[in-house]
């Protein structure tokens, strides 16, 4: 099970206060109960005391069970999934819930902060019953009752349907996992349950201390929010558990989120694109947390920021789909065999061995200078392959189909010629002689 918090998920429309989380489809359910956690069956049980139709319920516990529930997203008020019949036919189902006030919230959140151990508890991943019951005490309902679970489903029932019981039977389960899927539901997200809390912890820490934050102490800022000193935010921090270790590094990017929800694509939108890019944004950011955590990593060079005709040599060259690879060559202007070449040199030295076979540049008189000098002192007297110079900083060896070329960053780059087409052969070396050498050109050759 995966989820993401914040707005723009699995295709999903935003929720009122921009947070929405999003989860993959989950396995069937053979053999185990939908809930296991009280709050879980709690959210069952309103389920079960709202229908008129058992028949209905029945049917839909089955079909979440055979795994017929596609991804559900989660945002303020309701919960949304495509639901399959067994014939396969999919029906967008929604279940609305109620939203707290903001009144509510506020006496929510104040009484959560009173007690150290309910903050700790959702951190954990856990609803304990009294806070469930403290809530209530203060006028707030967090688990729904009887009634409170309001079914909309493009079978166009009238009431709970086998399609909507099916999406509640899966939310159950997200439940399970995560109390903070409710209280997205009642309209906040995690991120920003966890910011209000911490400033209102901060507060009342700054309150138990006594005078010294009242009018004319420069406490608020100019929008009227409260402004809170380091050390006052600094003692808040006994009603947190300490951070736990951070979790290894992965031996390989998780999978990216499905956008197979049954429902088409709005126009313009190409869904196998987006898992494209969504696999291939996963593994950069692995690389990148590696190359992060690797000892040194502070003193290697920043990356730049590729142009998107250099970013699509290097998608090319990462999947091994001809079909994305047309797409790729189309888009940036290049014939199937020129992206090809693209990727070949791009495999052998990135952007700059990208930038010597496609740029046509023509040395500076020093640059040139350097380059000549660079040949005549490669090879020892009698030993260098005889070269016929061309244009933009590239020579030919005479009787091979060899070509070195000098690139911007005064390294010599070695080429063969296939197919009537000059293609890199190799990465980069200090010295020509280094270069011919790399693909089997020695001494004597064309002399």
């Amino acid at each position: 099970m995966t989820g993401t918090d914040s707005g723009g998920t699995g295709g999903a429309g935003r929720g009122t206060d921009g947070n929405e989380r999003t989860f993959a489809a989950l396995p069937p359910a053979q053999g185990r109960a939908f809930a296991q956690t009280w709050w879980g069956r709690a959210w069952l049980k309103a389920l079960e005391d709202t229908a008129l139709d058992l028949g209905q319920l029945k049917k839909g516990r089955k079909q979440a069970r055979d795994g017929a529930v596609g991804a559900v997203s989660v945002r303020p008020g309701r919960i949304t999934a495509v639901v399959r019949d067994r014939d396969g036919t999919a029906h967008r189902s929604d279940v609305v819930l109620q939203q707290l006030s903001t009144e509510e919230w506020d006496r929510f959140l104040d009484m959560v902060v009173e007690r150290a151990g309910h903050i700790a508890a959702l951190l954990d991943r856990d609803m304990p019953p009294h806070l469930v019951e403290e809530a209530a005490s203060a006028g707030v309902e967090l688990l729904p009752g009887i009634g409170d679970l309001e079914p909309e489903c493009a079978c166009d029932a009238w009431d709970l349907c086998l399609h909507t019981a099916a999406l509640c039977y899966q939310v159950a389960r997200l439940l399970d996992e995560d109390p903070f899927v409710l209280l997205l539901m009642r309209g906040r997200g995690e991120r920003q349950l966890l910011d209000e809390l911490q400033v209102r912890s901060a507060r009342a820490a700054r309150t138990r201390r006594g005078p010294g934050g009242g009018e004319g102490s420069g406490d608020e800022a100019a929008d009227g929010s409260a402004r809170i000193r380091a050390d006052e935010a600094f003692a808040a921090r006994d009603i947190l558990p300490p951070l736990p270790p951070p979790p290894p590094v992965p031996q390989e990017p998780g999978p990216p989120p499905s956008l197979d929800t049954e429902a088409a694509a709005p126009p313009g939108i190409d869904a196998d694109a987006l898992e494209f890019l969504a696999a291939d944004a996963a593994g950069r950011a692995l690389r990148l947390l590696v190359d992060a955590l690797s000892a040194g990593h502070e003193r290697q060079p920043i990356e730049r920021e590729l142009t998107p005709g250099q970013d699509a040599v290097r998608l090319a060259g990462s999947c091994g789909d001809p079909l994305i690879a047309v797409r790729l060559a189309e888009g940036t202007g290049r014939q199937r065999a020129e992206l090809d070449l693209a990727v070949e040199a791009w495999r052998h030295g990135g952007a700059a061995a990208l930038a010597v076979l496609e740029e046509d540049w023509q040395p500076e008189p020093e640059a040139l200078a350097r380059a000549k000098a660079d040949l005549a002192g490669a090879w020892e007297d009698g030993e260098r392959p005889q070269v016929r110079a061309g244009v933009a900083g590239r020579w030919t060896v005479v009787g091979a189909d060899v070509q070195l070329r000098y690139g911007r960053d005064g390294r010599w780059w070695p080429y063969r010629k296939v197919r009537g087409r000059w293609g890199a052969a190799g990465p980069s070396a200090a010295d020509p002689a280094s270069a011919l050498a790399g693909v089997g050109v020695g001494v004597g050759v064309g002399a």
